[in-house]
């Protein structure tokens, strides 16, 4: 009995038997449960980051870059893991996390404008290579190269919304929704990327993930809660 590459014919076999189902029966059906779910929730992992933009049709505190290389890391990551052929379930959050981040660095450029030339030819550039990327039509040394560099790549987006975040002692118009989400995301993926048996390379790239996400997180708690000290201080001088 297999759905959606999900095995369930071990853990009803056991429970008609009146059993609970063993460990190695039970533990890979939780993380293609749980790989599916994840998959489905980032359907809407950064819709809260996108409405809040547009709401406030401001980027105020936003890195371009950051949110331009997260694009770019989804796509290498993607490609590389479609090209592998590993199941979907392990890598499915990928396609929906790049359509939203296309959409998020698009609404990014549309409050940021006028836009500069060099972000043009950064849009085009990209729009050029990424279906070549997809296909997997490059040197396989050099497609290794390129999902070890998306490690690189993923902290390079992070450290500069991180120091943004520091420098102004505020997270502007950072979702605290969409940044939870991703966090959580992020450390139930490790259970499934080893049940699945993943590259050591991807383990290694949802760890970094974790740290720089729980930076992030850390700074959204931090900030807003010295933001509502500071008003409790400015209405207690007033008062």
């Amino acid at each position: 009995m297999d759905y959606l590459g999900i095995d369930l014919s071990c853990a009803i076999g056991t429970l008609r038997n009146g059993e609970f189902p063993a460990k190695d029966c039970l533990l890979p059906l939780i993380s293609k449960l749980l790989g599916y779910f994840l998959v489905a929730a980032s359907m809407t992992v950064k819709l809260p980051q996108i409405m809040k933009i547009v709401d406030n049709k401001s980027v105020k505190g936003l890195s371009v870059v950051a949110f331009e290389l997260e694009v770019v890391g989804y796509t290498i990551a993607l490609a590389y893991c479609l090209n592998k052929k590993l199941p979907f379930s392990a890598f499915g959050e990928l396609a929906f996390l790049l359509i939203q981040a296309l959409i998020l660095v698009a609404c990014i450029y549309y409050f940021s404008q006028p836009l500069s030339v060099t972000t043009w030819v950064k849009a085009i550039l990209y729009f050029a290579l990424a279906p070549t990327v997809f296909a997997g039509k490059i040197d396989p040394l050099l497609f290794e190269a390129l999902y070890a560099s998306k490690h690189l790549i993923f902290l390079s987006a992070r450290i500069p919304q991180i120091w943004k975040n520091f420098r102004n002692k505020s997270t502007g118009q950072l979702s605290f929704l969409t940044c939870l989400m991703n966090f959580g995301g992020t450390m139930a993926r490790v259970f499934t990327s080893i049940q699945e048996k993943a590259p050591l390379s991807m383990l290694m790239g949802i760890f970094l993930a974790i740290f720089t996400n729980g930076i992030i997180m850390s700074q959204m708690l931090l900030y807003k809660s010295k933001g509502k000290e500071d008003k409790q201080v400015k209405g207690i001088k007033i008062s």
